[in-house]
């Protein structure tokens, strides 16, 4: 799985706003924090949810339980927007 290419990606302090295009099939902005700004960095390039939560788990003092659980949800709401291509 991979970022949609018509959804771009602002980051501004600790928020992360996603942005679609006209082409993206989606209207509205979606706006997160600093978790879904390093999900969306793992969503650069073609990944799977158990890379993410791995690689978080190596590089952040959280319960694997806890980032899988956020890793779930934001790649669930990724993919009802239409942000992720499978």
């Amino acid at each position: 799985m991979i970022l949609n290419k018509n959804f771009l990606v602002h980051k501004t302090g600790s928020d992360t706003i996603i942005v679609p295009t006209a082409d993206a099939g989606f209207s509205g902005v979606v706006k997160g924090n600093t978790t879904l700004g390093v999900i969306l960095d793992y969503l650069k390039e073609d990944t799977t949810v158990e890379k993410i939560v791995d690689s978080m788990v190596d590089n952040y003092d959280a319960p694997r339980e806890l980032i899988e659980k956020d890793v779930n949800e934001t790649i669930t709401g990724l993919r009802k927007i239409g942000a992720i291509d499978e």
